[in-house]
């Protein structure tokens, strides 16, 4: 979606019930969980309930995520190593992530510094518009520029597709939750709290 639009509640919420509805589309064409624990690699399933986790036994490899960021510098592993990475896939063009963006700066101001990465993924975007999102509402953490879905397709048979989208992944670099829906400001403390207190 291009130009200026003034989001109302309403435009909001079809918004996000057509994410919705696209995401179900989604997961009807996911693998089984054997496949998904053959290898201990991950490979998407099923959407992790917003505020849960994937239980500690059932969690699996996250590929590594690197690129290149809005500002042009290199990202990689060694920036989030030994942290909880909170993986974001978001778009300027993308209603309910004007909502949640905002929600997601204000818990990594809160955490940030307590173990808690976070990383935006500006998916199907342009670099002008998605740096100018970042400017208008103050995001202070970083986003790589991926407008080709690059990042999503490393995580086997993520719907590269849907955002606004959340990976968690853990210390040990599993994936601890994949969140195809919109994240609210509490349910993320939340799932955060859990993750940062494991061992």
């Amino acid at each position: 979606m291009t130009g200026p639009h003034r989001w109302t509640r309403r435009t909001v919420l079809a918004a996000t019930l057509a994410l919705g509805t696209a995401a179900v589309a989604a997961c009807s064409s996911s693998t089984t969980d054997e496949d998904q624990a053959s290898d201990g690699e991950f490979s998407f399933n099923e959407s992790t309930p917003v505020g849960e986790l994937i239980p500690l036994d059932r969690r699996a490899d996250a590929p590594e995520v690197s690129g290149e960021l809005l500002d042009q510098t290199a990202f990689g592993p060694a920036d989030y190593q030994d942290t909880v990475l909170v993986l974001n896939f978001w778009g300027s063009w993308c209603a309910p992530c004007r909502v949640e963006t905002p929600e997601f700066q204000r818990v990594f101001a809160d955490l940030g510094d307590q173990g808690a990465s976070f990383l935006g993924v500006a998916v199907k975007d342009q670099r002008q518009l998605a740096q100018a999102f970042y400017d208008d509402f103050g995001i202070t953490y970083p986003s790589l520029f991926d407008p080709s879905g690059e990042v999503a397709l490393a995580f086997r048979d993520f719907p590269a597709n849907v955002v606004p989208t959340t990976i968690l992944i853990d210390r040990q670099n599993r994936v601890a939750a994949t969140y195809v829906a919109v994240v609210p400001e509490a349910d993320l403390r939340r799932a955060l709290q859990v993750l940062l207190a494991e061992e």
